[in-house]
């Protein structure tokens, strides 16, 4: 995790509560964080979670004080056993609260390009294996809300922007 000592003591002392309670009382947004890693061929890597019945791409929640690139990189590294370098952002993606889950803020950074002979360990206690996969092979498999998360992903890949979203819908221009 980053060390941000010295952005602390630049911003000097903590501020103050006016009413006390109010930051409390403040809504909380689950942030997760993944990466979208792809072969030379273009397929995306994909996880099979064994607590949810879709895909989904290697990632997960980011705890509390953690920076998203630093939460995507750990939770590769858990899933997958990949010691990734995490890239640029390419899509932030905001998604309504539904079921158990509270609203959240999601980051997909490049996971960047990965030679498929390379050595994946998906962790047993969540993962029940891992595919390769073009996207719209995998769609059937995906949740739709998150395809069209990685298509804006994979044109941000292509098109070096960042993309804002809302459940998955393009607000800024590509």
């Amino acid at each position: 995790m980053s060390d941000f000592s010295a952005d602390f003591e630049l911003d000097g002392e903590p501020e103050r509560e006016f009413h006390a309670g109010v930051a409390r009382r403040m809504a909380h947004k689950t942030v997760a964080s993944g990466a979208l890693i792809r072969d030379p061929g273009g397929r995306v890597l994909f996880v099979v979670p064994n607590y949810k019945p879709f895909l989904d791409i290697p990632g997960g929640i980011v705890e509390t004080g953690e920076p998203p690139s630093a939460a995507c990189a750990r939770e590769v590294g858990e899933e997958l056993g990949l010691d990734l370098a995490v890239g640029r952002l390419l899509v932030v993606d905001w998604t309504p609260g539904r079921g158990p889950w509270s609203d959240q803020v999601q980051f997909v950074f490049d996971g960047g390009v990965l030679d498929p002979s390379v050595a994946i360990h998906p962790a047993g206690d969540e993962l029940t294996g891992f595919r390769w996969a073009t996207l719209a092979d995998a769609g059937p498999d995906l949740r739709p809300s998150v395809y069209r998360r990685l298509e804006l992903a994979l044109t941000a890949v292509s098109s070096g922007a960042t993309l804002h979203a809302e459940f998955g819908h393009l607000l800024s221009p590509a």
